[in-house]
């Protein structure tokens, strides 16, 4: 399987001595269900993004420092490409800014939380399950960094999962899109560092809440194989 990476942004340099950047951290979290899949980088934040949709069978989306409704020409210009995405059937993934994006691009709305920051661990729990979701949970624990999040879902979206802080946790569109809020590639040692690192934007308290909740298990490869059963099961 020939999967595209959507790098929309980039570990800052003080944090990648500890899993490394985004091109790193997904294959090594993508290696432990799904040894086949090869990848292709394209730094889009940077500007470079395939030359054809038919270049991958599937494409995951990163997270990002930005906002899905930042007006910045690479943003425009990814929007476009997820729904060149969903036109064609090749399957999308899509990460906290990913699954935001998908979002965004087809039809729904993105917008601060009213709760401020989602950080740490936070249970997803699953609203409707799939046969891809295998092996079958009723909810999951993973780890969350952001304040934007899907107000509103686009057209022909099934939800998935929600979290007490997270109502749109999860969800597809269509056949071949699928959207988490979580960060399911993220080790509890980086988003522990990203959490210390934010405090002044986070808030004390609550990053202090965040790095409590780091004593929960998380399921990140759990997460994994599902959006591999997915990739798979709804590939055409």
């Amino acid at each position: 399987m020939k999967v595209g990476l959507l790098e929309c942004d980039h570990v800052r340099e003080e944090l990648l001595h500890i899993d490394g950047d985004y091109r790193e951290i997904f294959p090594a979290l993508f290696s432990k269900v799904a040894e086949e899949w090869d990848f292709t980088f394209y730094d889009a934040v940077n500007g470079q993004f395939p030359a054809s949709v038919h270049e991958c069978d599937v494409y995951i989306c990163t997270g990002s420092r930005y906002s899905v409704y930042d007006q910045e020409e690479w943003i425009d210009r990814l929007k476009l490409f997820v729904n060149d995405i969903y036109q064609s059937g090749k399957i999308y993934l899509g990460v906290c800014f990913g699954h935001q994006m998908l979002a965004e691009a087809l039809g729904g709305r993105v917008a601060k939380s009213e709760v401020g920051w989602c950080v740490g661990v936070h249970t997803f729990g699953i609203t409707k399950t799939e046969d891809w979701m295998e092996p079958e949970f009723p909810e999951i624990n993973l780890l969350m960094m952001c304040q934007d999040q899907v107000v509103a879902l686009p057209p022909d979206s099934t939800l998935l999962a929600t979290a007490p802080d997270c109502p749109v946790a999860m969800f597809r569109v269509g056949e071949n899109m699928l959207g988490v809020q979580a960060h399911p590639e993220f080790s509890k040692k980086y988003d522990q560092a990203l959490m210390e690192l934010r405090v002044e934007r986070i808030g004390q308290e609550k990053v202090e809440e965040g790095i409590r909740s780091l004593e929960l298990p998380v399921h990140g490869t759990i997460m994994a194989e599902w959006m591999k059963n997915f990739a798979e099961v709804m590939k055409k």
